[in-house]
C-alpha cells in the first residue's frame, strides 16, 4: 500500500516578519491518502462536485482554491447566490467527512523561537516540514506503508527552495530519525511539486482544510480564538472528529504539533 502526503503552507517563513502579528506564525499542514483511493474515489467525487455546481470539464478544469472560493471569484461566482453556496458548502462538508484521509499540521510561533534561542538552526520552513516528516514516517509505520510527498507550485525559485530542504531531510535525516530510517518508509529523495493546473485532488483538499487546521492549532496551542463563525469552524469539527492523525488516542504532538 502506497500513500502520498500533500502538503500546504499557511504564512510565510520569513523571520524579519515575525514580530508582526499578522505574520507570526507558519503552518504546514500534510494531507495523508491511500494512492489507490485516490483515483478510485477522491479525485471522481471530487471532479463530479465541481461539475454539478461550476461546469467544470477534462479540457478545461476547474480548481479549487480557498481563496477564490471564499470570495466568490471566477469560476465560484456562482456562490453568490446564497441558496447555490448554502447547497455547495453542504455537498462539500458531507465529502470531507467522508473522504478517507488524515491530516498532521505543524505550527511554528516565529517570534516565540527568536526569542527563546539567540540563532535560529534552520530556515522555519525547514524546522516545520522535519517535523511533518517524522510524524508521516510515524504513519506510515504504523500502517506498514510506503509514501511519498507533494506540494503546490509556488514558483520556481520557492519550488527549489522546497525541493532542497526536502532532499536535505532525506539525505541527513532528522534529529530523531536517521536517514536510512526516513528511506525505508518514503520511496523517493525528491519532492514532487505539481502545478495549480494539473488538478491534483488531493493538493485541492489540503489547500481547503490548511487553514482550519491552523485555526484549531491557535485555540489549542495558543489560546487565540476567533469568534466570528465561519465554515471553516465547520472543517474544524470534522477534522477533530476522526481526520486528525491520533497516537495512542492523542491529537497533540501527533496529528497537531507546536514548535518551539
Amino acid at each position: 500500500m502506497k500513500y502520498r502526503m500533500y502538503v500546504d503552507e499557511v504564512g510565510n517563513p520569513d523571520l524579519e516578519s515575525s514580530t508582526d502579528e499578522n505574520h507570526r506564525f507558519l503552518s504546514l499542514t500534510g494531507v495523508i491518502i491511500e494512492l489507490g483511493y485516490v483515483a478510485a474515489v477522491l479525485s471522481p467525487e471530487l471532479e463530479s462536485l465541481k461539475t454539478r455546481f461550476f461546469g467544470s470539464h477534462p479540457d478545461d478544469p476547474v480548481v479549487f482554491h480557498r481563496k477564490e472560493l471564499l470570495y466568490k471569484k471566477p469560476p465560484f461566482s456562482c456562490l453568490a447566490d446564497k441558496e447555490t453556496e448554502v447547497r455547495f458548502n453542504r455537498q462539500l462538508l458531507e465529502k470531507l467527512r467522508e473522504w478517507q484521509y488524515k491530516v498532521i499540521t505543524v505550527i511554528i510561533d516565529k517570534r516565540e523561537h527568536s526569542e527563546k534561542y539567540s540563532q535560529w538552526r534552520y530556515d522555519p520552513y525547514h524546522y516545520c516540514l522535519e517535523i511533518l516528516i517524522e510524524r508521516y514516517r510515524l504513519f506510515l509505520d504504523i500502517n506498514n506503508a510506503m509514501g511519498d510527498v507533494m506540494v503546490e507550485s509556488r514558483g520556481a525559485k520557492e519550488d527549489m527552495r522546497l525541493k532542497r530542504s526536502f532532499r536535505r531531510i532525506m539525505e541527513l535525516g532528522t534529529n530523531n530519525l536517521p536517514a536510512d530510517d526516513l528511506s525505508a518508509h518514503l520511496t523517493s529523495l525528491e519532492l514532487k511539486v505539481k502545478s495549480k493546473q494539473a488538478n491534483i485532488a488531493g493538493l485541492q483538499v489540503a489547500d481547503m482544510v490548511a487553514h482550519p487546521a491552523r485555526r484549531w492549532c491557535f485555540r489549542q496551542f495558543f489560546d487565540l480564538v476567533d469568534t466570528r463563525q465561519t465554515f471553516g469552524d465547520q472543517v474544524i469539527e470534522i477534522l477533530e472528529c476522526d481526520k486528525f492523525f491520533r497516537y495512542r488516542g492523542t491529537i497533540r504532538s501527533y496529528g497537531a504539533k507546536k514548535l518551539p
